[in-house]
């Protein structure tokens, strides 16, 4: 099974958007919670080239989704086999 890992923000619209997504379709996933984990924070940096955008959705395949839609991701998640 893939996994998917989220980096967000209790703060954050989009990343409690994504939550909902996850939650109310049964995906598991990891969160990350860049205001608590600040070396998380600085992943974010890292994947997003430079900008502190979040959500950022890590999945098993190596590919990562930074504020996505509700249907980008629902996208990746059927490629995945996750819905």
């Amino acid at each position: 099974m893939a996994s998917v890992l989220m980096y967000g923000a209790e703060w954050c619209g989009d990343c409690r958007r994504s939550k909902r997504f996850l939650d109310s379709n049964n995906v598991e996933y990891t969160y990350v919670d860049v205001e608590a984990d600040k070396s998380a924070a600085e992943i974010v940096v890292e994947i997003n080239g430079g900008a502190q955008s979040i959500p950022v959705i890590v999945f098993s395949d190596g590919t990562h989704l930074t504020e996505p839609s509700d249907i980008d991701l629902k996208a990746k998640l059927e490629e995945l086999k996750l819905l």
